[in-house]
Protein backbone atom coordinates (compact mmCIF):
# COMPACT_ATOMS: atom_id res chain seq x y z
CA UNK A 1 0.00 0.00 0.00
CA UNK A 2 1.49 3.63 -0.58
CA UNK A 3 2.09 5.50 1.96
CA UNK A 4 -0.91 8.35 0.85
CA UNK A 5 -2.87 5.61 0.56
CA UNK A 6 -1.84 4.08 3.88
CA UNK A 7 -2.32 7.87 6.05
CA UNK A 8 -5.62 8.14 4.53
CA UNK A 9 -6.80 4.52 5.60
CA UNK A 10 -5.51 5.41 8.91
CA UNK A 11 -7.15 8.84 8.83
CA UNK A 12 -10.60 6.47 8.21
CA UNK A 13 -10.48 3.91 11.26
CA UNK A 14 -9.76 7.11 13.67
CA UNK A 15 -12.87 8.47 12.54
CA UNK A 16 -14.90 5.54 12.15
CA UNK A 17 -13.06 4.40 15.96
CA UNK A 18 -14.47 8.13 16.85
CA UNK A 19 -17.87 8.01 15.96
CA UNK A 20 -17.84 4.58 17.64
CA UNK A 21 -17.11 5.91 21.12
CA UNK A 22 -19.49 9.21 20.27
CA UNK A 23 -22.61 6.72 19.83
CA UNK A 24 -21.65 4.75 23.00
CA UNK A 25 -22.40 8.21 25.02
CA UNK A 26 -18.37 9.65 24.79
CA UNK A 27 -17.40 12.68 23.94
CA UNK A 28 -14.34 13.20 21.58
CA UNK A 29 -12.24 16.18 23.13
CA UNK A 30 -9.24 15.86 21.00
CA UNK A 31 -8.12 13.93 17.89
CA UNK A 32 -4.36 13.39 17.19
CA UNK A 33 -3.37 14.75 20.43
CA UNK A 34 0.28 16.25 19.62
CA UNK A 35 3.22 16.83 22.41
CA UNK A 36 6.63 17.02 22.63
CA UNK A 37 6.46 13.31 23.83
CA UNK A 38 4.28 11.53 21.29
CA UNK A 39 0.65 11.39 20.31
CA UNK A 40 -2.41 10.04 21.09
CA UNK A 41 -4.93 9.21 18.35
CA UNK A 42 -8.29 9.98 20.65
CA UNK A 43 -9.52 11.31 23.75
CA UNK A 44 -12.91 10.70 24.81
CA UNK A 45 -14.09 11.86 28.46
CA UNK A 46 -17.70 10.13 29.83
CA UNK A 47 -18.38 11.64 32.91
CA UNK A 48 -14.91 12.36 35.13
CA UNK A 49 -12.88 9.39 33.48
CA UNK A 50 -10.79 10.05 30.49
CA UNK A 51 -10.13 7.32 27.67
CA UNK A 52 -6.81 7.27 25.74
CA UNK A 53 -7.13 5.19 22.52
CA UNK A 54 -4.77 4.55 20.06
CA UNK A 55 -6.38 3.33 16.60
CA UNK A 56 -4.55 0.24 14.99
CA UNK A 57 -5.63 -0.90 11.27
CA UNK A 58 -4.02 -3.66 8.92
CA UNK A 59 -5.86 -6.88 7.04
CA UNK A 60 -7.02 -8.56 10.72
CA UNK A 61 -7.62 -7.70 14.35
CA UNK A 62 -4.17 -9.89 15.22
CA UNK A 63 -2.53 -8.25 12.82
CA UNK A 64 -3.76 -4.32 14.03
CA UNK A 65 -2.88 -5.58 18.11
CA UNK A 66 0.71 -6.21 16.55
CA UNK A 67 1.45 -3.22 15.52
CA UNK A 68 1.36 -1.67 19.23
CA UNK A 69 5.25 -1.56 20.27
CA UNK A 70 6.52 -0.88 23.74
CA UNK A 71 7.86 2.92 22.30
CA UNK A 72 4.91 3.09 21.21
CA UNK A 73 2.91 3.18 24.14
CA UNK A 74 5.66 4.49 26.47
CA UNK A 75 5.00 7.87 23.97
CA UNK A 76 1.25 7.60 24.26
CA UNK A 77 1.87 7.48 28.42
CA UNK A 78 3.54 10.57 28.01
CA UNK A 79 1.34 12.75 25.85
CA UNK A 80 -0.99 11.28 28.58
CA UNK A 81 0.22 12.41 31.31
CA UNK A 82 0.78 16.06 30.05
CA UNK A 83 -3.32 15.91 29.03
CA UNK A 84 -3.99 14.61 32.84
CA UNK A 85 -1.77 18.00 33.68
CA UNK A 86 -4.66 20.02 32.32
CA UNK A 87 -7.49 18.37 34.25
CA UNK A 88 -8.61 19.59 37.41
CA UNK A 89 -7.50 16.02 39.30
CA UNK A 90 -4.18 16.42 37.22
CA UNK A 91 -2.76 12.55 37.81
CA UNK A 92 -5.28 11.77 39.75
CA UNK A 93 -7.89 11.68 37.02
CA UNK A 94 -9.78 8.54 36.63
CA UNK A 95 -8.39 7.35 32.89
CA UNK A 96 -7.94 3.87 31.08
CA UNK A 97 -6.22 3.42 27.71
CA UNK A 98 -7.79 1.48 25.11
CA UNK A 99 -6.79 0.28 22.06
CA UNK A 100 -9.33 0.35 18.97
CA UNK A 101 -7.99 -2.58 16.39
CA UNK A 102 -9.72 -2.05 12.83
CA UNK A 103 -9.95 -4.80 10.06
CA UNK A 104 -9.91 -4.50 6.56
CA UNK A 105 -13.31 -4.95 6.34
CA UNK A 106 -14.17 -1.96 8.89
CA UNK A 107 -15.40 -4.29 11.87
CA UNK A 108 -14.02 -2.55 15.50
CA UNK A 109 -12.70 -4.42 18.17
CA UNK A 110 -11.90 -2.14 21.42
CA UNK A 111 -9.53 -3.75 24.16
CA UNK A 112 -10.68 -1.77 26.73
CA UNK A 113 -7.70 -1.00 29.25
CA UNK A 114 -5.38 -2.67 26.52
CA UNK A 115 -2.45 -1.46 28.89
CA UNK A 116 -3.16 -2.72 31.96
CA UNK A 117 -4.71 -0.96 35.36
Amino acid sequence: MKPETRYQSGLSAEQAVARHYADAGFEICAERYRTPRGEIDLIAHRGDEVIFVEVKKSSTHDQAAQRLSETQMARIFGAAEIYLGTQPLGLETPSRFDVALVDAQGMIHILENAFGA
